[in-house]
C-alpha cells in the first residue's frame, strides 16, 4: 500500500529536481522555548530558504536525539506545550502558508495517548502534510502507519547505515513522500556526516526506490550541507538550528530579541550554500 496523494511533499520535491537543487530540511522543536517565539520561527523558515520543515514533538524521553534537542524538549514541556499545541501552531503556520510542507516528528507516545486516530484527523484538520515516528517499526505499520495513509499523510521512514538490502525492503514498503537517511550511527548532533559514505549510501537507497532521499543527523555547517546535496535529494538540519535558539536564551532559558533572528540567519546561510551554482 502506497500514498499516491499528490501531496505537498510530492510537488515540492519535484519542483526542486527541475530546479536542479536539494531541498533544504529545517527541524525545530515545537514551543521552544515558547510558543510566539515558536510561532515567529516557524513563520520565518520558508522566508530564509526552508523548503520542508519538520516539527519535533516534545516528548520528555527522546531516545534517538542529541542533548541539544533533549534539552529544546524538555523547555517546551516546561513552558506548558501539549501536543494539541503543537496542532495550533501548524494551524498558525497555514494562515499565512499554504504551499510548505509540513512534518511532525517524534515518537509515538504522545501520539497514543491523544490518541492516535483522533491525532490523525486533527493533523490533517490542522494541515500537517506527513510523520517520521521514529519508534514504531515497519512490523507495526496497522497501528498508525496506514490509518495515516488512508487520511492522506505521508508516512516517512528512517534508514540508517546498518538497515541492509532485506531490511530496506521492509522499510521501503508504506513509506511515501521521502526517505530520510540517517548518515550516522548514534543520536542526533553527535558526529558530522562523510560525504563521500553519503554518497556511497544514497546511490544503494536510490536503486531500491524512487523516492527522493533526504539525509540527516550529521549536517552542521553549510559547507557540509553543500557536499551532502551532491548526491542527495534533501539535506536535514536540526541540532544546529536548536543550538542555535539555546544559545541566544537567557540564564534561566527564556527567549531574547536574538532568539528568532539567530535561528533564522543559520538557516538563510544553509539555504544560500544549497542554491549556489
Amino acid at each position: 500500500m502506497s500514498n499516491t496523494r499528490d501531496s505537498r511533499i510530492d510537488r515540492r520535491f519535484a519542483a526542486l529536481k527541475t530546479e536542479g537543487r536539494a531541498a533544504l530540511v529545517t527541524f525545530v522543536t515545537a514551543g521552544d522555548p515558547d510558543f510566539e517565539t515558536a510561532k515567529a520561527i516557524l513563520l520565518g523558515l520558508p522566508k530564509v530558504g526552508a523548503d520542508v520543515i519538520e516539527i519535533g514533538m516534545p516528548f520528555s524521553d527522546p531516545m534517538a536525539d542529541g542533548p541539544s534537542i533533549q534539552a529544546s524538549s524538555l523547555r517546551a514541556l516546561k513552558g506548558g506545550h501539549t501536543m494539541r499545541k503543537t496542532l495550533d501552531l501548524v494551524r498558525e503556520f497555514r494562515k499565512t502558508d499554504a504551499d510548505t510542507p509540513i512534518v511532525l516528528m517524534g515518537y509515538y507516545n504522545p501520539i497514543y495517548v491523544y490518541p492516535g486516530e483522533k491525532f490523525l484527523d486533527d493533523a490533517v484538520a490542522a494541515g500537517v502534510d506527513g510523520m517520521i515516528v521514529v519508534d514504531i517499526p515497519p512490523e507495526a505499520d496497522d497501528e498508525l502507519c496506514l490509518p495515516a495513509v488512508e487520511r492522506g499523510l505521508n508516512f516517512i521512514r528512517l534508514a540508517t547505515p546498518t538497515t541492509d538490502d532485506k531490511r530496506l525492503k521492509t522499510v521501503l514498503k508504506n513509506t511515501s513522500g521521502f526517505l530520510y537517511y540517517v548518515s550516522i550511527t548514534g543520536i542526533t548532533g553527535a558526529a558530522s556526516a562523510n560525504p563521500e559514505d553519503v554518497q556511497l549510501q544514497v546511490a544503494r537507497l536510490k536503486r531500491a526506490t524512487t523516492l527522493p532521499v533526504a539525509v540527516g543527523f550529521g549536517v552542521k555547517t553549510p559547507e557540509q550541507a553543500r557536499a551532502i546535496a551532491k548526491s542527495a535529494d534533501g539535506v536535514v538540519v536540526g541540532s544546529a538550528l536548536v543550538r542555535a535558539i539555546e544559545a541566544s536564551l537567557t540564564g534561566d532559558g527564556r527567549a531574547t530579541g536574538d532568539t528568532a533572528g539567530s535561528v533564522l540567519s543559520v538557516v538563510e546561510s544553509l539555504s544560500a550554500a544549497l542554491r549556489a551554482p
